[in-house]
């Protein structure tokens, strides 16, 4: 190749990504450390940077509540050949982030469906149960649809 092709290709390495911090500082708060006093709504409405390089450094040190021979287990099964541990620990953070959602999501349904019922005496707080219904719900909210084997209806 020529220089002046080598000069026309934008020199992208993964350490110069960034990638969004989940659990990261406000930027307000990451500019103030800083020194900086610029402080515009649309600077507040964006989550922090954190390079690529370094946000897979710390997946090294990260212990998911998956663990990683599950997840690497599912992905042998699915057709996924990597020995990669930070990449195992990527697919087991977000299925980490898609289960606790989902589970979010089906406490709200029962508690809305806890509320439309008549309230008993005392102000005691209600325990709720996770049900199939509440679970149904709050995977059609996610597009998964989930059916009874036929020998249960």
């Amino acid at each position: 190749m020529s220089s002046s092709e080598q000069e026309q290709k934008p020199n992208i390495s993964p350490s110069t990504k960034p990638l969004t911090a989940a659990g990261g500082k406000h930027p307000a708060a990451a500019a103030g450390a800083a020194g900086g006093s610029e402080g515009t709504s649309d600077d507040a409405a964006e989550p922090p940077q954190v390079p690529w390089a370094q946000f897979t450094l710390q997946l090294e040190d990260y212990n998911p509540t998956v663990p990683d021979a599950v997840t690497s287990y599912y992905l042998k099964r699915s057709g996924f050949s990597g020995s990669d541990t930070r990449i195992v620990r990527l697919i087991s953070l977000a299925t980490q982030k898609f289960i606790s959602d989902v589970a979010n999501d089906a406490l709200q349904h029962s508690k809305m469906r806890g509320a439309a019922q008549p309230l008993k005496k005392g102000n005691k707080e209600k325990k709720h149960t996770l049900t199939m219904d509440d679970l149904n719900l709050a995977l059609a909210d996610r597009g998964i649809s989930v059916h009874k084997p036929p020998y249960f209806h």
